[in-house]
């Protein structure tokens, strides 16, 4: 959970404020901001003093504190390295580590100057989101809750955008959401808590909704969904939400999340070893749920369909077997060569049930897809394909934007042809170790139409990494949320 509930912006001077920490910016080899000079100047040059004993430059990731007076009890120097390499990431960094610095000194609040940091623009969201999300910790299933942290205010002294920290604010708010959502156990985030937790943020945000249980999906036509879920004994849903923040007339923007809650491969079991991880396989599903929450707080004037197959993989005496073959919503048939790759089938109707029911303008797909993108990629970047070029570079300008990155992968017809199936339509393998995330993307490819479409695989992104120190320390990062609500933004304008 995150543990920071509110930021707001004050526009008095540091001379006036009343704070027990303020953080003030110093960039390296340039002249110390105004503002800290005119605190100095009221605090009997202390300031520039303990600058001088310290030899302190500014070097990023270096910090200098001194004791001020009754108004301020302690003001903290931050290094920010060189003002031409100072970007909004960094920004986004550096709030992260105030938030870690307040912790430490078991703090409830404190107070940010944004003259000294230079915040303006994207640098007052950045750093919000930062401030934010450097408070996350997951003890759900500690007896014994040690929370390291204190912090739960914060304020920025200046005239700074109030839009932009609230938007900083709810961004980071739905990354916590998918975090949580992530590090869940499998025996706790069921389809149906799923479904449950959707309905909730789907209700604050007053969005339509929808849950189809799996008892409907033969008679729906979804094969290729219902064949993943025959083997487990919990029951599957396909979890709708609309938001309507345009016109009733205009056709929504979509995001299809996978979500399943549980994978061991089915019968084509997967190997005991990191088989616990398989409960983050249901992070798409997260990446979703964490922009419907933003979604609902900020409510951005575009319509979106959300769209989530959640589900259980499991090797029941019901589960589908290598070789069988299913019949998926838009009718094309599928030879399952392995059980594990199952979270293109869920996919596979979800996907063309969106297209054939709401008319996406544009769709955007999120799973765990592939092993094959983390050797392709590691863990720096989500993998990309589509079929619609125009679309993936306004997905490209918001990775650049978020710094949350993206690689764009080809799906040339000479990689579609390695999914065609010599007894069904297609199979849901590609040749053996070849270009596996990429045939991923070329079988969900099938299921979109014409329709503009973006598959991101964030095999690689979504737990594991825990740098920048905005990441968490372990677990799910909830990556990719704060790179879809941009593009939301810039959709809606």
């Amino acid at each position: 959970m995150l543990n920071i509930n509110k930021i707001s912006a004050i526009s008095e001077s540091v001379l006036d404020i009343k704070t027990t920490q303020l953080f003030m910016g110093i960039f390296e080899d340039e002249d110390i901001h105004e503002n800290i000079s005119k605190l100095n100047a009221s605090l009997n040059s202390i300031i520039t003093n303990a600058v001088k004993i310290e030899s302190f430059s500014g070097k990023s990731g270096k910090c200098v504190t001194v004791y001020a007076n009754d108004n301020i009890s302690k003001i903290t120097l931050v290094g920010l390295g060189k003002k031409s390499k100072f970007t909004s990431d960094e920004a986004r960094s550096v709030g992260a580590n105030l938030t870690s610095i307040a912790n430490t000194s078991k703090l409830d609040s404190f107070s940010i100057d944004a003259g000294s940091f230079e915040l303006s623009g994207n640098f007052v969201q950045a750093i919000s989101e930062g401030v934010v999300l450097g408070s996350y910790q997951f003890l759900d299933y500690k007896s014994k809750k040690k929370n390291k942290n204190t912090v739960t205010s914060v304020q920025i002294v200046g005239n700074v955008d109030a839009d932009a920290i609230s938007t900083g604010f709810n961004v980071a708010q739905g990354v916590g959401v998918a975090r949580d959502m992530g590090n869940h156990p499998a025996n706790i985030l069921t389809p149906t808590y799923m479904a449950n937790y959707a309905e909730e943020i789907a209700k604050d945000g007053n969005m339509k909704f929808t849950v189809i249980d799996e008892s409907k999906f033969q008679e729906m036509g979804m094969g290729a969904f219902y064949g993943v879920a025959m083997g487990s004994a919990e029951p599957a849903k396909m979890i709708i939400a609309e938001y309507n923040g345009a016109e009733s007339n205009e056709k929504p923007f979509a995001l299809v999340g996978k979500g399943l809650t549980f994978d061991s491969g089915g019968i084509s079991l997967k190997p005991g070893a990191k088989m616990d991880e398989m409960k983050f396989d249901m992070c798409g599903s997260a990446t979703v749920l964490g922009v419907m929450k933003t979604v609902s707080q900020l409510k951005p004037k575009i319509n979106i369909v959300f769209a989530i197959g959640a589900t259980e993989n499991m090797p029941g005496s019901k589960a589908q077997r290598p070789g069988d073959i299913v019949t998926a919503y838009n009718g094309k048939t599928i030879e399952v060569l392995n059980t594990d790759a199952e979270g293109r089938l869920v996919l596979a109707d979800v996907l063309s049930y969106i297209v054939d029911i709401y008319k996406p303008t544009a769709m955007m797909d999120f799973a765990t897809l592939t092993g094959a993108v983390l050797v392709a990629l590691g863990d720096q970047a989500s993998g990309v394909m589509g079929n619609n070029q125009e679309f993936i570079d306004d997905i490209k300008n918001a990775s650049e934007l978020t710094s949350e990155k993206v690689w764009q992968l080809p799906l040339w017809d000479s990689y579609c042809k390695d999914i065609k199936s010599k007894i069904a339509d297609i199979k849901n393998l590609g040749r053996n170790r070849l270009a596996g995330t990429i045939t991923a993307g070329a079988f969900l490819q099938e299921f979109v139409g014409d329709t503009p479409w973006c598959h991101m695989d964030i095999a690689g992104t979504a737990w594991g990494p825990t740098s920048p120190s905005y990441q968490p320390k372990m677990g799910a990062t909830g990556v990719a949320v704060r790179l879809v609500y941009n593009l939301i933004e810039n959709r809606s304008k």
